[in-house]
């Protein structure tokens, strides 16, 4: 079984994550359930510059959308709310959203890079409220700022002890050393293997167990074959996850990352 934590569908600057190509890729490579969230709720460009009011989608509106889609799929796909944590926090319509369709949404989404702020900032404390009145895990982008180091992930997890923290990507574009160190302090702070070398999560497993990691990956974003090669045609990552993974870690090492954990953290009833 594979349950991936970890994908998107939705348009925002050069990004076309297509609800076609999701459909397609877990059924060619056999995912079991994935998480979705919406990139159109993204506030900031790749340089951390805003985007221009004229282009920012509502936040609410996002979040039907993603919900129509995941609605007609709701035995492959769970939702995971994006949230604009720059310039909207959760209102009353986001609230009657989480009511009416509670079933369907695994959890909250940040994504500091694209919304220029830090996990730990006090504004968000009314969004750890609500996802502790829900029992929603926080899957939080890391990597390419300030504000989306994975230490203040840390920070936000260690001051809200009763929620579950997901540090997706371990601090893209470093050697994530500075995530894995943070992994193993708290109990309630979580790693992803969304474009995480194979070494990083074998580590992971040394120092902390493998009930700290989930596999997630960013699914479509290299296209409906994100899962076999790149955009440049060089083979995934993802294949090394696949294959090469098993080879060496124990099997429950590997149920466990692969979709025992996500199962646990998310209340994933597969």
């Amino acid at each position: 079984m594979i349950i991936d934590t970890h994908a998107h569908i939705g348009k925002m600057l050069n990004f076309n994550l297509t609800e076609k190509d999701l459909l397609y890729s877990v059924e060619k490579y056999n995912i079991d359930f994935t998480l979705v969230s919406n990139i159109e709720c993204a506030e900031f460009d790749h340089k951390g510059r805003k985007i221009p009011k004229i282009f920012q989608k509502d936040q609410n509106k996002v979040q039907n959308k993603t919900l129509n889609f995941v609605k007609n799929h709701s035995d492959k796909f769970g939702m995971l709310i994006w949230l604009k944590i720059h310039s909207n926090l959760p209102d009353e319509g986001l609230i009657k959203f989480i009511e009416e369709n509670r079933r369907l949404i695994y959890g909250l989404k940040f994504h500091p890079f694209h919304s220029r702020t830090a996990p730990d900032d006090k504004k968000l404390e009314p969004v750890y409220e609500i996802a502790e009145k829900y029992n929603f895990p926080i899957v939080s982008h890391t990597g390419g700022c300030e504000e989306a180091r994975s230490i203040h992930l840390y920070n936000a997890a260690k001051a809200h002890p009763a929620l579950n923290f997901v540090m997706v990507h371990m601090d893209l574009g470093t050697d994530n050393s500075e995530a894995l160190s943070l992994l193993g302090k708290l109990p309630n702070l979580y790693g992803d293997t969304t474009w995480v070398p194979l070494k990083t999560t074998v580590e992971a497993v040394k120092r902390c167990g493998s009930e700290k990691m989930l596999f997630g990956s960013d699914n479509p974003i290299d296209g409906k074959d994100t899962f076999l090669h790149n955009r440049t045609g060089d083979r995934s990552l993802y294949q090394e996850y696949f294959n090469e993974l098993r080879s060496v870690i124990t099997p429950a090492d590997y149920d466990n990352i692969m979709y025992k954990n996500a199962r646990r953290i998310f209340n994933i009833n597969l």
